[in-house]
C-alpha cells in the first residue's frame, strides 16, 4: 500500500488536459480504464461459455444466464440484443453476464455454437 504522502501528492487538475482520472492518470475524456478492465477480463477467462437457468433472487422467476463469453463489452451488448431477439423476451447486460427472460439453455446452445462459441449447459 502506498504511503500517504505518495497517495497525495498526484496531480488532479492540469491546465493542458484539465481533469484526470486518478486510475491513469489521463484527462477524463482520454480514459483507458475501461479498455483495461475488458482486456484483465478477457484475459481470465476459459474459452467455455457457460449457460445456466436461475431462479434465485428473481422471486421464482426463470432467468437464463450466459457467462463466460469472450467478447468485448461492445460486442457482448450487440451478441445479448440478438439473443434477446431470438428468444422473443427481454433481459439484460450486467456485469458482463447476460440475462435472457424465461428457460431458452437449449434454443441458445445452438445459437452460440452456430457462432463458433463452445458451450456446456451448467447446473440443474
Amino acid at each position: 500500500m502506498a504511503s500517504l504522502k505518495d497517495q497525495l501528492s498526484g496531480l488532479v487538475y492540469s491546465t493542458e488536459k484539465g481533469d484526470l482520472c486518478p486510475g491513469c492518470s489521463e484527462a477524463v475524456d482520454a480514459c483507458i480504464c475501461a479498455s483495461l478492465d475488458d482486456q484483465q477480463r478477457l484475459a481470465s477467462l476459459d474459452g467455455i461459455v457457460r449457460i445456466r437457468r436461475e431462479t434465485s433472487v428473481r422471486k421464482g422467476k426463470g432467468v437464463t444466464t450466459i457467462t463466460g463469453v469472450p467478447l468485448a463489452d461492445a460486442e457482448l451488448k450487440v451478441l445479448a440484443k440478438k439473443l434477446k431477439k431470438i428468444c422473443g423476451t427481454g433481459g439484460a447486460l450486467k456485469e458482463s453476464v447476460i440475462e435472457i427472460q424465461g428457460d431458452h439453455r437449449e434454443k441458445l446452445k445452438t445459437v452460440l455454437e452456430k457462432e463458433g462459441f463452445s458451450v456446456k449447459l451448467a447446473g440443474g
